[in-house]
C-alpha cells in the first residue's frame, strides 16, 4: 500500500499585523448597500465613505440610516473623504457631517489659508484631519511633504493620509515618506500604479511599479496603528475582481511578514 503522510494539524486563522480598510471611492458606481456587501464578502472591517455613499448634504436622518447600515454590516465607519474645503462654511459643514456620523477623522484637502480655521475645529471637536496628497498636477498638496511643512507646528491631530500611488507618481519613495512624516500619518491609501510619473495609471496592487512588499515591511516595522485602506481606482464599473486580487496580494505579504 501507499504510505500517506499525516495531514498537517489545523492552524489558527492568520492574525495580520495591520488593519485593512476600504476607501469607498473604489466602489463609486455602487450604492451603500452593495458597497457594504462587498466589504462583508472580502472581509473588510473598516470603511472611509466618499460622498457617493453618504452625501455631504445628507439630513440627520439619512446620516443615521447609513451609520446603522455600517454597524449592522459589521463595518467600522471611521472617516469620510476625500472632502475638499474651500471656505470656512465648507469646513464647518465637513466637521458637522463627520460629528453626526460618529467619524473620528476627516480625510481632506483644505485650502492652505483655511488650515488655522481647520485647526480650531479639530480642537473643538476632537475630530482629526488627514490631508490627502494627490501627486503631480495637484497645486494644493502634491506630496506629503507639501502638507507636512504646513501642519508640523499645529495641533497633533492635524495629520496626513499617505497615498502611496500619488507619492510614487511624483517620484518620491513611499517608504521614505512613511519614515519622514510618520508622526503625522493617520491613514494610508494603498494602491499601485503603472509608472513613476504623472502618466502612471491605477492597476491591481502587485502588478505595478511600487515596491509593495518593501513598503508593507516598513509599515509593520513602524508599528502603524491606523487603517491601511485600499483605494482601487481602476475598473470603476467592475472593481471587485481587481480589489479582491489587491487585497489577497497584500494579505499574503502580511502573512509572510508575520511568519518572519
Amino acid at each position: 500500500g501507499v504510505a500517506h503522510s499525516a495531514v498537517a494539524p489545523a492552524k489558527k486563522p492568520v492574525s495580520l499585523p495591520l488593519q485593512l480598510g476600504l476607501a469607498s471611492y473604489t466602489l463609486r458606481k455602487m450604492n451603500i448597500d452593495d458597497a457594504l456587501a462587498v466589504c462583508q464578502r472580502l472581509g473588510i472591517k473598516h470603511i472611509s465613505l466618499k460622498d457617493f455613499h453618504l452625501k455631504l448634504t445628507a439630513s440627520d436622518a439619512e446620516i443615521a440610516e447609513v451609520v446603522k447600515k455600517c454597524k449592522d454590516a459589521g463595518v467600522d465607519l471611521g472617516s469620510g473623504g476625500v472632502i475638499y474645503m474651500k471656505s470656512e462654511a465648507e469646513v464647518d459643514a465637513a466637521f458637522a457631517y463627520a460629528r453626526k456620523a460618529g467619524m473620528n477623522m476627516i480625510i481632506g484637502v483644505p485650502q492652505h489659508a483655511l488650515l488655522p480655521y481647520v485647526e480650531k475645529k479639530v480642537k473643538e471637536t476632537n475630530i482629526r484631519l488627514a490631508i490627502h496628497n494627490h501627486g503631480p498636477g495637484d497645486l494644493v498638496y502634491p506630496s506629503c511633504e507639501s502638507a507636512y511643512v504646513r501642519i508640523k507646528d499645529m495641533d497633533a491631530r492635524m495629520g496626513l493620509c499617505l497615498d502611496i500611488g500619488h507619492t510614487q507618481r511624483i517620484q518620491r519613495d513611499p517608504s521614505a515618506d512613511l519614515k519622514d512624516y510618520f508622526d503625522r500619518i493617520f491613514e494610508i491609501h494603498v494602491k499601485d500604479v503603472t509608472s513613476s510619473d504623472k502618466d502612471g495609471k491605477a492597476i491591481e496592487v502587485g502588478r505595478g511599479v511600487i515596491d509593495i512588499p518593501g513598503f508593507l515591511k516598513s509599515v509593520v516595522k513602524k508599528k502603524f496603528l491606523g487603517i491601511v485602506s485600499f483605494e482601487y481606482e481602476k475598473d470603476d464599473k467592475d472593481p471587485v475582481p481587481g480589489l479582491a486580487e489587491s487585497l489577497g496580494y497584500v494579505r499574503g505579504i502580511l502573512a509572510l511578514i508575520n511568519a518572519g
